[in-house]
């Protein structure tokens, strides 16, 4: 007795008849995205499909004055072509410096971009951008393992006395919970 394996698009549930019609698709960013890339399989038509319905776009990092981390946004390329008053977009952009290294970056060390933090491997780490939902909900579900990570990677630990870091990282019901005040610093 054989046994044989149907695939399903993940878009349409049209079943994949065949492996040459079968396509992988990574998203990587999305706004319902939670903590990195996913991968789904469709169709190749439906894959094309995207592909011909896909926007010419720029994406960049815009450092404004004052912020301690860039903020990423796509636009329109076309759009962005009009910003360029003096000469051509294409032009400018042949002729421009290749970008700097992050002073946030030393040698040696992985640049690491915001999502990065909503993970175990980096939630809580200090850094000087925004904490987002993800990281503060990684931890206060896992307080005790990040803590353990970060003294064990000889950093600081997060303290529930510490009203700064209740505060930066929403754990004041944690802290009520295991009967800690935080110090009114």
């Amino acid at each position: 007795m054989g046994q044989k394996t149907v695939r399903f698009s993940d878009l349409s549930g049209a079943i994949i008849a065949q492996d040459d019609a079968l396509a992988r698709i990574v998203i990587r960013e999305y706004p319902e995205l939670g903590d990195g890339p996913v991968e789904i399989e469709v169709l190749t038509d439906e894959a094309r499909a995207i592909e011909k319905a896909a926007l010419r776009v720029a994406v960049v990092d815009l450092y404004l004055p004052g912020e301690d981390e860039p903020h990423r946004v796509a636009m329109d390329a076309g759009s962005f072509d009009k910003l360029a008053t003096d000469k051509a977009m294409g032009e400018l952009l042949v002729s421009a410096r290749p970008a700097r290294r992050s002073s946030r970056t030393t040698p040696g060390s992985p640049a690491r971009d915001r999502g990065s933090y909503a993970s175990m491997e980096h939630a809580g780490t200090p850094h000087k951008g925004r904490i987002t939902d993800a990281e503060k909900q990684l931890v206060y579900g896992h307080f005790d393992e990040i803590n353990e990570r970060l003294a064990g990677q000889g950093l600081r630990t997060i303290s529930l006395a510490d009203r700064e870091h209740v505060e930066r990282y929403s754990l004041a019901e944690l802290a009520r919970e295991r009967d800690v005040e935080p110090d009114q610093q």
